[in-house]
């Protein structure tokens, strides 16, 4: 598998933040989003995801809004969030806060009645009746056809107009695997000639595609955390995943989450799925070795509801989320200790029980612990190494200063976690 292209220094270290537009505030629009952006960069977020921004189909629109994933338009923006201006708008007030902006890209399919229906229809596939259709079985989409060149290159400047007209910074793309790798390749060749920082994140688990990707899903994570939880497997299939990302090329990174717009509208929330362990998870994809961490909108509140996801529905914020100084510390450490936050000072710890988990990263000065207990019923007992043991450590989320001993050991009770970073 060749790297053909390098992650922008600025996310290296970065995380990411899933936006859902409709359902983030009452008016649902860019301009009303805008007045949060102060307080997620209190938290820590560093780069922005925008579900789709562009106008849906009606035609075969699903529930009274429709999906933002059958777009209309590839080069506008759907009227109920503002138009192109507010959306740059918002673009340039994230940027003077620091933080990137990447957009949702969906490029296997289009709305049912895509303006591209009428202009170019041999832009798609169609059917032995000649009817253009969508061989997911989704029901308010049609396929475009990739082994058309035309089509392609307009693909390719409609996401160069993004770049151009809001100065974006890099694209998070939908069902990346459905559309051929060589397309992803120019498409960000010619993307970077524009914008050489751009970043970019893709929703598959096939690994070739980091030929052309920053990140790829953690889907196989989901997957084992799933089945564990619910009974189906134990926590080897956990650790053998966790594993595998571990010994990932140096250069990969992979998207993990307990949450996203899928995740909280079809299978629950993270505490329908995981309970009392969504913390524990939680840490797990935020401090893991070849992780690129991600937050969805609300989780910070916390948000206990599912979100419909073809008709309105609201996060009902209030003043200070519970959990966003739980996910502040778990950003941020990141952030400061991201140089350590690399195979090369990665080791695991080992417990007494197979669902313990723990793990540190040092390079002989800073150090970052993480112990995790996902057992059901057993505590679990860390005994550090001697390289952790003795010196000056911080508890990320009490703040309090430890000195550890030469023979220090842990014991956490199920669904504890702790994390660490030294102290010089």
């Amino acid at each position: 598998m060749a790297i053909n292209f390098s992650t922008p220094k600025w996310a290296v270290n970065g995380n990411v933040y899933e936006v859902n537009i409709r359902q983030y505030t009452q008016d649902g629009t860019f301009e009303a989003f805008a007045t949060h952006l102060p307080r997620l960069k209190a938290m820590g977020v560093s780069i922005l995801w925008f579900m789709p921004i562009t106008p849906i189909s009606v035609y075969k629109r699903l529930g009274t809004l429709g999906s933002y994933y059958a777009c209309s338009s590839y080069t506008n923006t759907n009227p109920e969030f503002g138009s192109i201006a507010q959306f740059t708008a918002l673009v340039k007030q994230a940027h003077a806060l620091g933080m990137k902006v990447i957009i949702d890209w969906v490029a296997n399919h289009t709305g049912a009645d895509h303006e591209w229906c009428i202009s170019n229809p041999d832009y798609y596939f169609k059917n032995e009746l000649g009817h253009f259709y969508d061989k997911n079985g989704w029901e308010d989409v049609i396929d475009l056809n990739y082994e058309n060149v035309e089509m392609q290159n307009a693909m390719i400047n409609s996401m160069k107009f993004w770049i151009e007209t809001a100065d974006i910074d890099g694209f998070r793309c939908d069902m990346a695997h459905l559309v051929p790798l060589e397309f992803w390749l120019v498409a960000r060749k010619e993307c970077n000639a524009l914008k050489p920082s751009t970043y970019w994140m893709a929703e598959t688990d096939n690994h070739t595609y980091f030929e052309a990707f920053d990140a790829t899903y953690g889907w196989e994570l989901m997957h084992a955390t799933d089945k564990y939880c619910n009974g189906e497997k134990d926590f080897d299939t956990v650790k053998a995943v966790l594993d595998y990302y571990a010994n990932l090329p140096i250069d990969c990174s992979k998207l993990l989450f307990t949450s996203n717009h899928d995740e909280n509208s079809w299978n629950g929330t993270e505490y329908e799925k995981y309970g009392k362990y969504a913390a524990c998870f939680a840490v797990l994809t935020c401090t893991y070795v070849k992780s690129m961490p991600l937050v969805y909108s609300g989780q910070e509140l916390p948000l206990m509801n599912r979100l419909p996801f073809f008709d309105k529905g609201q996060i009902q914020w209030q003043e200070n989320p519970s959990l966003a100084f739980f996910y502040e510390q778990l950003l941020n450490v990141r952030y400061q200790f991201g140089h350590l936050i690399k195979k090369d000072f990665f080791n695991i710890i080992t417990t007494d029980i197979k669902d313990g988990f723990g793990y540190y990263f040092t390079n002989g000065n800073d150090t970052v612990l993480v112990l995790i207990n996902f057992s059901k019923l057993a505590t679990a007992t860390f005994y550090l190494p001697n390289n952790v043991s003795g010196g000056n450590f911080i508890s990320l989320f009490t703040k309090i200063t430890y000195q550890f001993s030469k023979e220090e050991r842990f014991v956490l009770s199920p669904a504890d976690y702790v994390v660490y970073t030294s102290k010089n």
